[in-house]
């Protein structure tokens, strides 16, 4: 018995280690057979790795072990998608709201006038020993000069020529239509009148609060506006240097074309329709869209120069505001159209009236003289004096100026600015000129 002791001992050890053995095995079956389990419950409701789809594109290529191992690897090398592309936290889709960009309604873009809020149980601020209340200051403001699309201007023109009655648009070849102009020669309307761009300059001077005039200015043939108006023949700069209280408005006429034509300034009320929508932008570019109804009253002086005198003449007429018209100029443009001038002078004898010319436009200016002195209307023949309503000036300039640098030299250097001025000194004429106070304005 005693010897049977030991062998029931070994016995029993060896059923534990039977015993531990087959549940090891068993728990490792149970291991297998749960893991994968696992792995595919985990990556429900997420974005599929791609290592697993690439094991899967390649599983009929190599065999299970070896795309395990790959996939494993690339998993302990930081290299799956979740690393790469990590899903976004709520935070990051929904920020709080002082992480949030700011929310504007676009109400918030429109121009707003400064409001000055004044303290609840305060009187006006007051500055001790210096003045009883705080004068208004204008904010800093440069010369704005840029171009505009209006629908009212010159061109596109699809209407009819009221020198013939006959549709402007009179050539065709193909989907292109075009105008024979007077001396035969054809202009396409995708080139040449298609540009409905006027040239828009505010001086940073101006003042929509005091009394001013709108400066309309018709081109001449060849021209373009930024490199004819704005660089050759410096427009926009020769009305700041006046330092009159103005505005420059210019229309693309025809596109560097020898073509005088009037497109919509042709029609009946034209000229009028084109004042309406100027008065828009104008008030949208200096900032105060209340200034609206300002602009729309405002004085005109209309300015042609050579070729110009076609679609001054017709506003004159036809235009619809002529009595806003205050001023008329004309630079060696007198090429026709005697009889639209000479009614505007006789019926708008509140307003003044400038021609200057060269040799070649002589005839006619001085045939218009004439017409007005059988009306009785006196005529004077130099721009020594100063511009009165009622003024009418006809100005020979001398030998040696050329046609094509009037604008800029005619019986003076800088003819516009010198009527500006001439007209600002005049209150009658309504035209306050501000250069006095503002140095930096006659010094450019």
């Amino acid at each position: 018995m005693v010897g049977a002791v030991p062998k029931l001992r070994a016995d029993r050890r060896a059923d534990r280690t039977l015993s531990g053995r087959r549940g090891r095995a068993l728990r490792v079956g149970l291991i297998s057979a749960f893991v994968p389990l696992s792995l595919i419950l985990v990556q429900c409701g997420k974005a599929p790795n791609p290592a697993a789809l690439a094991a899967n594109s390649q599983a009929n290529v190599q065999g299970g072990s070896q795309v395990v191992a790959k996939t494993n690897r690339q998993v302990a090398g930081g290299d799956t998608f979740e690393d790469r592309f990590p899903a976004p936290q709520f935070r990051e889709r929904f920020p709080s709201a002082s992480e949030s960009f700011l929310q504007r309604q676009m109400s918030d873009f429109s121009p707003k006038r400064a409001v000055q809020q004044q303290p609840p149980e305060q009187a006006p601020y007051k500055v001790a020993s210096l003045e009883p209340q705080v004068p208004y200051k204008r904010p800093p403001r440069e010369d704005l000069t840029t171009l505009v699309s209006m629908k009212s201007s010159a061109f596109p023109y699809f209407g009819n020529n009221p020198a013939s009655d006959a549709p402007f648009l009179n050539i065709s070849k193909g989907d292109r239509r075009g105008h024979r102009s007077y001396s035969g020669r054809v202009f396409w309307q995708d080139e040449t009148y298609n540009d409905n761009r006027v040239l828009m300059h505010v001086p940073e001077h101006f003042d929509v609060r005091k009394p001013g005039v709108i400066v309309v200015f018709f081109h001449g043939n060849g021209a373009t506006l930024e490199r004819d108006v704005r660089d050759r023949q410096l427009v926009p700069k020769q009305i700041t240097d006046s330092g009159a209280n103005a505005v420059l408005l210019a229309p693309q006429m025809a596109v560097d074309a020898a073509d005088s034509s009037a497109g919509k300034f042709w029609q009946p009320g034209g000229f009028k329709r084109f004042m309406a929508e100027s008065a828009e932008h104008l008030a949208r570019a200096t900032g105060d869209p209340n200034s609206a109804r300002a602009f729309a009253s405002m004085p005109i002086v209309i300015v042609g120069y050579s070729g110009g005198f076609l679609p001054t003449a017709w506003s004159l007429e036809v235009g619809g505001i002529s009595d806003r018209v205050r001023g008329v100029v004309l630079l060696d443009a007198v090429y026709g159209e005697m009889d639209k001038f000479a009614s505007w002078i006789e019926s708008h004898r509140s307003g003044f009236f400038v021609s200057a010319y060269t040799r070649g436009t002589a005839r006619r200016d001085r045939e218009l003289m004439s017409m007005l002195r059988q009306k009785g209307i006196g005529v004077a023949e130099d721009m020594d004096g100063p511009l009165r309503p009622g003024s009418v000036v006809f100005v020979e300039t001398a030998e040696g100026i050329t046609h094509r640098d009037y604008v800029t030299r005619a019986w003076t250097r800088d003819p516009l600015k010198d009527v500006l001025v001439k007209m600002a000194a005049t209150p009658s004429l309504a035209l306050t000129r501000v250069a006095s106070t503002n140095p930096s304005a006659s010094s450019r």
